[in-house]
């Protein structure tokens, strides 16, 4: 939003400052028992993907301006943002205002949102769309809400991700007050992911549904809210009730094998499989994506669009690193709901469950978009994965203030 409305600075480089500033701080103040957590299989294991990223500026395939821009967003912000998390976030009032900020926030980007369908958009947004952001966020005519974001699968993606998160809390041993309005903001994040018009938000939705109901230990929950989804999804794909609405018609898109856009990207890794053949260690950092069309024009990956992060990964890092960073999220999610199936307490259980089904709904959305390594999810990614594996520390402190 500052970027667009005021403009003039770059305001991504203060991510960075910001950062710096809390490990100085950090490491000035914080007591020398903060540093002991249950962490140490997460830092590691990102630690090491930070490694291989450094590595990867050996790799001829792309520039060097390309990888340090690249290694920004790809390795440092997971293994910075989280390692702070860890030490910083250690009680249950850090962990409600930490649900707080993102539930809050994301309300407000869901009512600008609709402010920005029915009525029109700031000045800046407007700016976006004129300087040939209508390219991909107006078809036949119809507006794909971005709201405050980058772009409107971005936007799509992190309604649904904090959507589902909200959703979950609204079920929680809260307070009935702070259920309903957890309710009003989980149906209008939910209500922004359908104007979005990003299909691939609707998988993002699905997967953290389900290991919810997984995870809530709930035969009966796990029957009736799976065949909630079923059919709903069979609502989708074999009906065409509702599409007279954009929004559900372009929804209903995502369960569609012969859909044209899905199968520009099924042709698009089809021709780079071959590509890739005889590169397992990829392309190199910055090689493809916004990077690349800026640092690595002259490179063939630089032509294509990855769409999916999963896709990114695979061009830059080759199949090795694919395969390592796989391997990595699928770790991390196990083990979060490992945590998560462990707790006792019912109002903290209800919350961690919660982030988790958020973590694993932005992971599996990434397939079709690149969300995971783009803000605002991903810096709730990395914090949700430090309050989860923060569990043992924040069972210790004092009881949450959310709970009746």
């Amino acid at each position: 939003m500052l970027g667009r409305e005021i403009g003039g600075l770059p305001y991504g480089i203060f991510i960075e400052a910001i950062i710096l500033v809390l490990w100085i701080t950090v490491f000035a103040t914080t007591p020398s028992e903060h540093w002991k957590h249950g962490g140490a299989d997460i830092i590691s294991l990102l630690g090491i993907w930070l490694l291989i990223s450094i590595a990867e500026v050996a790799n001829p395939g792309a520039s060097v301006i390309g990888w340090f821009q690249e290694i920004r967003s790809a390795a440092f912000y997971p293994f910075l943002c989280v390692s702070l998390g860890l030490v910083i976030l250690r009680t249950n009032r850090q962990l409600d205002i930490f649900l707080i900020i993102i539930v809050a926030w994301s309300t407000i980007a869901a009512l600008n949102g609709i402010k920005q369908l029915y009525y029109r958009p700031w000045p800046g947004e407007q700016r976006f769309l004129d300087g040939g952001g209508y390219i991909t966020h107006i078809l036949w005519g119809r507006l794909r809400v971005f709201s405050f974001y980058s772009d409107a699968g971005q936007f799509g993606a992190s309604q649904a991700g904090v959507g589902v998160t909200t959703l979950i809390l609204a079920l929680g041993p809260f307070k009935k007050k702070i259920k309903y309005i957890l309710l009003v903001c989980a149906l209008l994040q939910l209500y922004g992911m359908l104007i979005s018009g990003t299909r691939g938000a609707l998988f993002a939705l699905l997967m953290g549904v389900m290991m919810a109901i997984g995870l809530s230990k709930n035969f009966k929950a796990v029957l009736i809210g799976g065949s909630i989804a079923v059919c709903f999804v069979c609502f989708l794909k074999f009906t065409t009730i509702g599409n007279g609405n954009y929004q559900i018609f372009r929804l209903r898109s995502a369960v569609n094998p012969q859909d044209a856009s899905l199968n520009v990207r099924f042709n698009t890794q089809r021709a780079l499989r071959e590509y890739m053949s005889t590169r397992p260690f990829g392309g190199g950092l910055g090689v493809i994506g916004a990077n690349g069309t800026a640092y690595n024009a002259d490179k063939y990956l630089s032509t294509v669009q990855p769409d999916s992060y999963f896709v990114k990964i695979w061009a830059m890092y080759g199949i090795v690193g694919l395969t390592i960073w796989l391997s990595i999220m699928m770790y991390i999610t196990g083990k979060t709901c490992a945590i998560v199936w462990k707790i006792e307490d019912e109002g903290l259980k209800i919350k961690m469950m919660a982030l988790t089904a958020g973590c694993a709904g932005i992971l599996f959305c990434s397939y079709g978009n690149e969300v995971i390594n783009t803000m605002p999810s991903s810096i709730v990614q990395y914090l949700s994965w430090a309050l989860i594996f923060a569990t043992p520390t924040i069972a210790a402190s004092q009881k949450s203030t959310l709970i009746a």
